[in-house]
């Protein structure tokens, strides 16, 4: 038997005994108590929107449940926001409580049918809680769902103590859990007749809130009291008495004498699984080692030559002197993250301040976004550009480093989460907007390679000391031959700065550049973000177009610039960016035009009606058998930083599978 194979048995002889000694102290009480579903729907154009951050809030929840034993997420925006809590009970082990809370995110999902999406809804295990919702639900303690859930077996011996016995046992509940954090776990015994019980306010329950929630369970709880067991599921506690032992509390069992023995032969158990642990942690590690050393090298191998001129080259960093710069990826050090990888601030030996980027391994697109970076952008400079510094391929993962870029992205200037970060002004908006259209011209008819981004938005312009704007993150870059007119490809990219012959034909050439730069100048200049343009309501560009048409176009500049910018340029520029944002490619300007717009007086077109994008549109024939779609006609979606699944899900309902 090879050392792999050893390696493996020993895992799973690690598992089972760890498991064994788990059901000897308690178990994860993963059993369902009541699935309650709101009553308030998503309506159709809003479904993919909801449904991904819906997703995404359930990934945020699981790793601070796992840590802390309960969670809060908030994702979304505008009419889709996702509210959710989860939590454990408090008597469970960290390992039990992530077997109860995965299984919780499984079954939540019964609320959420496809045809009939429920914008709300709570499931109760016996040993953990979540609940999603639209609306900010964290201060209630009590609600109009509150519900009681009685066992199926009356009590068979004498009511009368047995009630008594119960009565007193929420009462305890009822007064003991306010003081020792919302939590309570006792029994009652009396005349040879012990009732058990657990009561739990939930983490933002606190105080006179989580008295008045417990007190509520414990009246209700007696319509259950000739029953051999009771829940009370309120909006903020939980409430519940059974005949049997079921919580974690060897302590009273050892009191009343009734565990000493079960109690000794855990120890035992315990004490044997430490041993044997001991035994296997070195073949674990070695497996785990092994396994992700042998997925790098086979990732590494796809970069080909790459790799030698890499290492030859005055590009190439240490994997040790960028690890020690950025003070060991130190989450104080970190700048960001996107769909590619996360970014973190650091000093070099001579002081030079660099981001570090540490991409990820586990896309399939790994090698595009490398390959891109350094071999093509690397050569690329330009003041309105991110420079690459250089590169690492030597350690464990593969790193870029780029020049730091102080003054964060335009992103964090209009819909970022910082409340510090101050608005922009006038001259700061026009110099960012032309300094863009520089860089992007650059990219397209300057440079000496044609390069098409694929990825402009707020996100991926950075701003320096100055409010220089630079174009950063070109994983997603494609260079573009001089002799073709366009080309076919993949779609990757960012939803709502999309250019529509792009996602719906795969049809690539410098004008989806034009058309993301475009949605760029209407967000900057009215403060306000593009949503998905699959529902024309709500897109800003047909706002903006419709008051372009009445001749109102100076009311969709940003209000916080009122009276602080010349009205007549700033039309101009929202001018522009309408003529970027048209749904034809061939009557969009280039960006060498847009920028001798930007400075000149020439008198500009009347801008055609930007494009709008229905299912019906994107479920034509030609759309579905176009050739840029992957295998299982989905389209490919790039690095976002606004949240990938997001994306993904809208832009599979564009393109259907």
């Amino acid at each position: 038997m090879n050392s792999l194979s050893i390696s493996i048995l020993g895992l799973w002889s690690l598992i089972i005994l760890n498991f064994t000694v788990h059901q000897s102290f308690g178990e994860p009480r993963a059993t369902e108590v009541a699935l309650i579903c709101g009553n308030r729907t998503a309506v159709p154009s809003d479904r993919q929107v909801y449904v991904a951050n819906f997703l995404s809030a359930m990934e945020s929840l699981t790793p601070q449940v796992s840590r802390q034993g309960y969670g809060v997420a908030i994702n979304g925006t505008e009419n889709n926001t996702v509210y959710a809590f989860g939590e454990c009970m408090k008597d469970l082990s960290r390992r039990d409580c992530d077997l109860c809370f995965a299984q919780c995110k499984t079954q939540v999902l019964r609320c959420l049918p496809f045809q009939r999406l429920i914008k709300g809804g709570r499931l109760i295990f016996d040993g953990c809680y979540l609940r999603y919702d639209d609306y900010m639900f964290f201060n209630e303690s009590l609600g109009s769902v509150d519900t009681t859930v009685c066992g199926d077996d009356e009590f068979s011996g004498n009511q009368t103590l047995f009630r008594a016995n119960v009565l007193e046992l929420v009462r305890n509940a009822r007064v003991e859990g306010p003081k020792n954090d919302g939590f309570f776990t006792g029994l009652v015994s009396h005349g040879n007749l012990t009732v058990y019980g657990l009561g739990q306010c939930w983490e933002f329950v606190n105080g006179s809130d989580c008295m008045d929630c417990l007190e509520n369970a414990a009246s209700r709880l007696v319509s259950c009291s000739s029953k051999v067991e009771g829940r009370a599921l309120n909006t903020g506690c939980y409430l519940r008495y059974s005949t049997t032992k079921f919580y974690n509390n060897s302590g009273i069992d050892d009191a009343l004498g009734e565990g000493g023995e079960s109690h000794r032969r855990a120890i035992i158990i315990a004490s044997t699984c430490v041993a044997v642990a001991c035994l296997l942690f070195i073949a674990m590690i070695s497996l785990f080692v092994r396994r992700k050393i042998l997925r790098e090298k086979t990732a590494k191998k796809q970069l080909g030559p790459l790799l030698a001129v890499v290492n030859k080259s005055r590009i190439n960093y240490s994997y040790e002197s960028l690890e020690r710069a950025t003070n060991y990826f130190h989450d104080s050090n970190k700048l960001g993250q996107g769909g590619s990888g996360s970014v973190y601030k650091g000093i070099l030996p001579g002081g030079q301040i660099v981001a570090v980027k540490r991409l990820f391994f586990s896309t399939k697109q790994w090698v595009d976004h490398f390959f891109n970076e350094v071999n093509l952008i690397s050569g690329v400079e330009h003041t309105n550009l991110v420079k690459l510094l250089g590169c690492s391929v030597t350690g464990p993962e593969s790193l870029l480093v780029y020049e730091y870029v102080p003054n964060q992205s335009l992103h964090d200037y209009f819909f970022g989460v910082r409340k510090d970060v101050p608005k922009l002004g006038w001259e700061e908006r026009l110099k960012i907007i032309l300094g863009a259209a520089e860089g992007l011209a650059f990219l397209h008819e300057k440079s000496n390679l044609r390069i098409i981004h694929r990825d402009v938005k707020l996100s991926n312009i950075l701003l320096d000391d100055d409010f220089t704007p630079k174009i950063a993150d070109f994983g997603l870059a494609r260079m573009f031959p001089e002799d073709q007119s366009h080309i076919t490809t993949a779609v990757a990219g960012t939803l709502g700065y999309m250019a529509p012959e792009y996602i719906i034909r795969g049809k690539l050439t410098e004008k989806a550049d034009v058309y993301s730069y475009g949605v760029v100048i209407v967000e900057v200049m009215t403060g306000v973000t593009n949503s998905t343009f699959l529902r024309n309501s709500n897109s800003i560009l047909h706002k903006v177009w419709n008051l372009n048409r009445l001749g109102k176009l100076t009311e969709a500049i940003d209000p916080s610039m009122n009276g602080k910018c010349p009205e007549e340029l700033a039309s101009r520029v929202l001018r522009i960016g309408l003529l970027c944002v048209q749904a034809s490619a061939e009557l969009r300007p280039s960006m060498s035009a847009v920028a001798t717009m930007l400075i000149g007086n020439e008198q500009i077109p009347e801008p055609t009606k930007p494009p709008f994008l229905s299912s019906s549109i994107a479920a034509t024939p030609a759309a579905v058998s176009s050739p840029f779609l992957e295998a299982n006609g989905a389209p490919v979606i790039g690095n976002s930083n606004t949240g990938s699944s997001g994306n993904e899900i809208t832009e599979s309902f564009l393109i259907p599978r």
